[in-house]
């Protein structure tokens, strides 16, 4: 018997789990596909109050957020590190002293201590505008964070096992019985074999799919609470030098950011906002957001880019509180946990939430269960560190430093990437190693067979697209032989 069912592996289901962990309550984590395979790897990797949601009066959103920032900032400063934005002025959209207004108060409502403040900038004394159009003056530089968001879900669901939760990937929750005041939950594999498991609660964090799981307790789903939000992303060759991200006005509204990705050598650029009806399991950027998120791009860089130059997009839904906004970009992004029975059995629903707060949810969502499991541990999660981040004063530079003298036959690129990923963490990737012979099999680009099976052992990695596009970024540069070497390694381990 468990005390928890949490049905969704995605950033609120495994920051749940750990936290739920960690007060002493025995939890089981069920995923239908893999760890952050949907909305929770498809974010804008941000970890940031939301700028624009003080355009809607949402204060109180955008403080738990920037308060949030430092709080994670602290706990995972491999995956997790300060970004300079510049806001371009354009004289057309929004007056300079609203804005330069609205980013006092971003500076000043989360009780910022570790990011630098505001500033304005000018074409003439700054670079930044280089890449810009000449009508592009003046602007405004502000901090925020960049985070892996796939990873950060990895790193919850792990910390969450260490801690007594169980974590089944590939495995979804196709029924759910209720039993007095309790469940039975039906589980099937994806190789289609079933099994069963008693919880007390369960806590519904299926994302897009909150509502599907509605439907297997209600005989209707409250789909008039739950709005689909479809964002798109597009990545191309790099397009600006400068090490600082960059965040432009739309016409129709919107913000768009433009964002060094991987060490610069790419430039990821998003986000869309649209309504979205369709297959969930099915979702990518259609040509005419590609061809949007382009027009935005030109209408500020001089470098003009156009759909051949994309190397790679990725696209996710959001599950956000329907608040009854005319238009998908201002729908709030704040969570809402609604509490749901059959009979005396409970189940709590998350609906919405950003990746940002996703901390505050899971400790609001155990003050739901407060009356189900009165003995249980207090919050606990605000200063912990998250697997691989006890790094020495959070200073990264200095720990990548020391590990470069530990393993000095190590390549810079690959020991820089290794200590990204995996912070403290990588001594168990490393596996003693001393030497690039004893990392294994290279499949390319620096990833040994080392990797792969601390992958597969410690991250609930399962197939070559985990560890290619979630676990990490690899899949942007391995060639398509080198990808099927993977697979058939992978499928000889898994035989």
């Amino acid at each position: 018997m468990y005390d928890i069912l949490i049905i969704g592996g995605g950033i609120n289901g495994a920051g749940i789990a750990r936290d739920a962990a960690g007060r002493g309550l025995k939890v089981l984590l069920c995923e239908k596909d893999d760890l952050a395979s949907h909305t929770s790897s498809a974010s804008t990797k941000l970890i940031h109050g939301g700028l624009r949601y003080l355009e809607h009066y949402d204060f109180a959103l955008v403080r738990k957020a920037l308060m949030e920032r430092e709080v994670l900032l602290k706990a995972a400063p491999h995956i997790i590190w300060p970004l300079r934005f510049v806001l371009p002025h354009h004289k057309e959209l929004r007056p300079s002293w609203l804005i330069r207004l609205g980013l006092f108060f971003y500076d000043h409502l989360g009780g910022r201590k570790l990011l630098p403040a505001t500033k304005t900038l000018t074409r003439k004394n700054s670079d930044v505008f280089a890449p810009l159009h000449p009508h592009f003056t003046k602007g405004f530089e502000y901090s925020d964070c960049w985070v892996e968001d796939s990873r950060l879900v990895v790193l919850n669901a792990m910390d969450a096992a260490e801690r007594g939760a169980t974590i089944m990937t590939q495995t979804e929750c196709i029924g759910l019985d209720a039993n007095g005041e309790d469940w039975t939950a039906t589980l099937r594999k994806q190789d289609g074999t079933e099994s069963s498991a008693k919880t007390k609660v369960v806590i519904n964090a299926a994302g897009p799919w909150v509502d599907h799981i509605v439907g297997q307790i209600e005989s209707r789903t409250n789909t008039q609470n739950v709005r689909l939000v479809k964002g798109s992303h597009i990545i191309v060759p790099k397009m600006f030098e400068d090490e600082r991200s960059f965040i432009f006005q739309a016409g129709d509204g919107r913000v768009i950011f433009a964002i060094p990705y991987e060490d610069r050598r790419f430039t990821l650029i998003g986000t869309t906002d649209l309504p979205f009806e369709g297959d969930l399991d099915a979702v990518k950027a259609s040509d005419d957001e590609i061809q949007y998120l382009c027009d935005v791009s030109n209408a500020y860089f001089t470098q003009t880019i156009t759909p051949d130059d994309v190397v790679s997009t990725y696209s996710g839904v959001r599950p956000l509180f329907d608040d009854q906004a005319k238009d998908a970009s201002s729908v709030t992004r704040d969570y809402v946990l609604k509490m749901q029975r059959r009979g005396d059995a409970a189940m709590l629903s998350v609906i919405g939430g950003k990746i940002t707060t996703y901390r505050k949810l899971a400790e609001d969502a155990l003050k739901h269960l407060k009356p189900h499991f009165p003995d249980a541990q207090t919050q606990w999660t605000e200063t912990p560190a998250l697997p691989g981040g006890d790094i020495e004063g959070a200073d990264f530079n200095a720990f990548e430093a020391r590990c470069a003298a530990k393993h000095p036959w190590l390549d810079a690129a690959t020991l820089h990437r290794l200590a990204r990923t995996y912070g403290t963490r990588i001594e168990r990737v490393l596996n003693g190693a001393q030497g690039i012979s004893e990392l294994g099999y290279h499949f390319g680009h620096g990833l040994y067979q080392n990797e792969v099976d601390y992958l597969i052992d410690q991250e609930f990695a399962r197939t070559a697209e985990d560890i290619l596009t979630r676990r990490t970024k690899l899949g942007l540069y391995l060639s398509t032989e080198q990808k099927q070497t993977l697979r058939q390694k992978i499928e000889e381990i898994q035989a």
